[in-house]
């Protein structure tokens, strides 16, 4: 019914809500209606700092999970009502005010990226001089262009045709073997997760073998789109079925360059195109291979990508900021909590 706190008995163990109205629930959920010697809301924040001590008994093959005695067998302190309303409205309160600086910094971020994204599409489809005269670009996405600029398809400027990964199961994790990269292995940022290392035996891998320069591109599913460069750090390294390959000829493109392109919201607007085309979110090596791309000269190429590398890293230092930032406000509210339902803060003249 409505005021029950649902508490989440799988994993992600520990996951709290309050119910709004009255639900049907599942074996992942367990309903805890307050007695009559709790205050809701006081529960509610009593809960979010002791449901930590699920994760210590939390056993299972497939998933954590914990029982409802184990839930139960939590244990709280338990201050007077009148105490518990209190601190429940000052926690209401000040959780409010944490909330709305997390809101804005995360806004903060969204406004960031978006001046990251509009910087890389006018270098990589305007150039970096502003007075160079331009021409249209024949492409209806892409708009106009520097006039002694080229456009080309991806497959034009590729060494060699554009290549899916290996269709194999992820089974093994040996280090001495080239690591086996799948979409779920990168992070946002482009680098490559510690935690999820896979590896393919080396006559399994030999075929997938990255260099460097080489850009992979995400097929389908929900990070269909999104590109990565490879990177040497990254070791030896082989790739999946869902990414597919690009080598670009170093001759008339730089790789950056082209990763940079596919970063530009005219190559989203290119892939939005081609999702109504297609009506399902999946891009084929084909597909890719004929994706529009403006061809600066080298010399160029590698001008707008100096600048980018320079200017980028000072938004991604900002965002990491930020971040840091809405990291601490995060902890200072889980501390905050433990520390009024716990007696350890008197929040009475606060309130």
């Amino acid at each position: 019914m409505a005021g029950d706190l649902l508490l989440s008995v799988r994993a992600p163990v520990g996951a709290l809500n309050i119910a709004d109205q009255a639900y049907g629930i599942g074996r992942g959920l367990c309903a805890i209606r307050p007695g009559n010697a709790f205050e809701p809301q006081f529960c509610y924040y009593v809960l979010s700092t002791v449901r930590t001590r699920l994760e210590a008994v939390a056993t299972g093959s497939t998933y954590d999970a914990v029982t409802a005695a184990e839930v139960g067998d939590l244990t709280a302190l338990l201050p007077p009502q009148f105490e518990q309303r209190t601190i429940a409205a000052f926690l209401d309160r000040e959780t409010a005010k944490i909330d709305a600086l997390v809101a804005k910094k995360k806004r903060l971020i969204e406004l960031l990226r978006e001046k990251r994204t509009a910087l890389i599409t006018h270098a990589v489809t305007k150039g970096l001089d502003p007075t160079v005269p331009l021409k249209d670009s024949g492409v209806e996405w892409l708009g106009k262009i520097p006039a002694h600029w080229e456009v080309k398809r991806l497959k034009h400027v590729a060494k060699e045709p554009l290549q899916y990964g290996a269709s194999e199961a992820s089974e093994f994790n040996d280090p001495e073997q080239p690591r086996f990269i799948r979409i779920t292995d990168i992070d946002e940022t482009g680098r490559l997760r510690e935690d999820t290392f896979r590896s393919l035996p080396q006559e399994i891998a030999r075929p997938y073998l990255l260099k460097r320069g080489d850009l992979l591109l995400a097929r389908s599913g929900a990070t269909v789109g999104k590109t990565f460069l490879y990177q040497e750090s990254w070791g030896k390294a082989c790739y999946a079925g869902y990414l597919i390959r690009f080598r670009t000829n170093n001759a008339v493109c730089t790789p950056e360059f082209v990763s940079y392109f596919t970063l530009s919201s005219a190559y989203w607007s290119w892939l939005s195109g081609t999702f109504i085309q297609a009506t399902i979110q999946n891009v084929s090596a084909e597909r890719y291979a004929n994706l529009t791309v403006t061809l600066p000269p080298i010399e160029e190429q590698q001008e707008i990508m100096s600048f980018l590398d320079r200017e980028t890293a000072k938004l991604d230092a900002l965002i990491a900021k930020v971040r840091e930032g809405i990291e601490k406000l995060k902890e200072y509210r889980i501390a905050l909590i433990s520390a009024a339902v716990t007696g350890k803060i008197d929040v009475r003249e606060a309130v």
